[in-house]
């Protein structure tokens, strides 16, 4: 599996916003993007970037959604092309289908406090989906499904040092959680106002249509 094993903060300071990928520690004030020197995009000539064009605006729409998600370009496409065959709206179907990543549903569930430590918890086969093990991070969830941490010792001792490490996260609308069993019920599908970091998906639809 790939993934990105470089540092994470020099991602948000290049899309200019904080794009929680470390949790908890982007709400302190040892996040890069509270320190005015720091909070520039990375580079040594970054004072010299001139206006944006029409496709850098739209290439950083999608980098910020791939990032924040923590997918690469492959699988991005992979998700893409899943929203233009659903019958709603393009931009729609692809979020909502980033939001239904189990990684993700962990992460705002509160099991974990970053989806980078969502996924290791996943991986390591930490979390149950309806009473079976799922070790992969992109797994879909769906209406009904049951997201639990696994009835061992060490996967709760795991979990419940995550929770606490999360702090008083308030779990969104379409997710019920319970935290004394440690579970995360998806009571609905997500709609656009779940997702929350500042994007406009028609300029993600319009660059990868081409």
């Amino acid at each position: 599996m790939s993934r990105y094993i470089g540092p994470v903060c020099r991602l948000c300071r290049r899309e200019g916003i904080k794009l929680m990928l470390k949790g908890p520690r982007c709400e302190t004030a040892k996040c890069p993007m509270e320190k005015q020197w720091r909070s520039n995009p990375p580079g040594m000539h970054a004072w010299r970037r001139g206006k944006s064009s029409g496709y850098s605006i739209r290439l950083r729409e999608k980098q910020k959604v791939k990032r924040y998600y923590g997918i690469l370009e492959q699988g991005f496409r992979l998700y893409f092309r899943r929203a233009e065959r659903s019958k709603e709206n393009t931009g729609l179907a692809l979020l909502r289908l980033l939001e239904c990543r189990l990684d993700n549903v962990v992460c705002k569930g509160g099991l974990a406090p970053s989806r980078k430590a969502a996924r290791v918890m996943i991986r390591h086969g930490h979390i149950h989906v309806n009473g079976r093990r799922v070790d992969r991070p992109g797994y879909s969830v769906s209406q009904g499904d049951r997201i639990a941490v696994k009835n061992a010792e060490k996967s709760r001792k795991l979990a419940k040092a995550h929770v606490e490490l999360a702090g008083s996260l308030q779990p969104q609308s379409w997710l019920q959680v319970d935290a004394e069993k440690m579970e995360v019920t998806v009571v609905a599908m997500p709609s656009r106002e779940d997702v929350q970091i500042p994007v406009e998906e028609q300029l993600i639809v319009e660059m990868c249509s081409r």
